[in-house]
């Protein structure tokens, strides 16, 4: 491993921008650590959930926006684009995705499998996204293409459902 790498740890416990970007310590897992930095944005849904759609607007956009300059500056201070560490956009595309999932956990879990399963498989375009675009607007889009089909799903299900 390069020694770039083997400081990652300490590089995100000591750097406030490493630290928001690896979802506060999540995207230091060593197995799967989009679906645990994933899990910060369940939480803040679940937070939010009695705040009013406006507030929670609110909160989605400061997620898009300071997540565009947090996980392209921290890409930026480690030297990796779009390490899978950097799992800010999973949050943000999380709560995305949790805004619209029926307030349940069967709700949420599905929520959640749906934004995981398009975050993981990059269907069209959203691998195109991924590969085409730098910085962190290239980091974030391709999660909140992924939120935009299990969003799009999970109002089919809602929809079928009522």
């Amino acid at each position: 491993m390069s020694q770039k790498i083997d400081k990652l740890p300490r590089k995100v416990l000591t750097d406030p921008v490493n630290f928001l970007a690896f979802g506060f310590g999540t995207g230091l897992a060593p197995v799967a650590p989009g679906t645990f930095g994933s899990l910060p944005g369940v939480l803040l849904a679940y937070l939010t959930l009695d705040a009013g759609l406006y507030v929670q607007l609110a909160v989605l956009t400061f997620l898009i926006l300071a997540g565009i300059w947090i996980c392209g500056e921290s890409a930026r201070r480690i030297g990796v684009h779009d390490h899978g560490g950097i799992v800010w956009d999973e949050i943000a595309g999380m709560y995305m995705t949790l805004l619209l999932a029926p307030a349940t956990v069967t709700g949420f879990v599905i929520g959640f499998l749906l934004f995981r399963l398009f975050d993981i498989a990059k269907p069209w375009p959203i691998r195109d996204l991924d590969h085409r675009l730098g910085g962190g607007l290239g980091i974030m889009l391709d999660d909140l293409a992924a939120a935009l089909y299990a969003l799009l799903l999970l109002a089919s299900y809602g929809w079928l459902m009522s």
